[in-house]
């Protein structure tokens, strides 16, 4: 080896830290992102010439025209709302509930399902007509 030759310089990129980067935005980003969580449930809803948009962080109970209610895509009996409301509402800052259900769903039942929602500690109650609920 002669003094006077240049050394070959290493000219490769680590990406390395740049992957582990892209990672770390990926899941940040996944993380901060709130979903809506609305089932596939064939529903006619109710007009109403009075309503508003509803909260995207509603919870959402959900009412067929059979009467049977569902709660984050699983159904659920009518005597386990409040208990499993209560818990979902202890963790939620924004306290709403949406009732959304089908058009020929009788009084009787949407009745009873927002007085569970009331009952578990919900501040607020309201039914989705075809604008609120989107």
């Amino acid at each position: 080896m002669k003094y006077n030759e240049p050394i070959e310089a290493d000219t490769s990129i680590d990406i390395g830290p740049m992957i582990d980067i892209v990672f770390i935005l990926l899941i940040f980003f996944m993380v901060t992102t709130t979903f809506v969580k609305d089932m596939q449930l064939e529903l006619e809803r109710p007009k109403a010439s009075s309503a508003v948009a509803s909260s995207s962080k509603a919870i959402r109970l959900f009412i067929d025209r059979h009467g049977d209610t569902y709660m984050d895509g699983e159904p659920v009996r009518l005597w386990l709302i409040q208990s499993k409301l209560r818990d979902l509402l202890s963790t939620s800052t924004n306290k709403v509930v949406l009732v959304v259900t089908d058009e020929g769903v009788p009084a009787g039942k949407l009745v009873e399902v927002v007085d569970q929602a009331r009952l578990a500690g919900a501040q607020s109650v309201g039914v989705a007509t075809r604008k609120e609920a989107g």
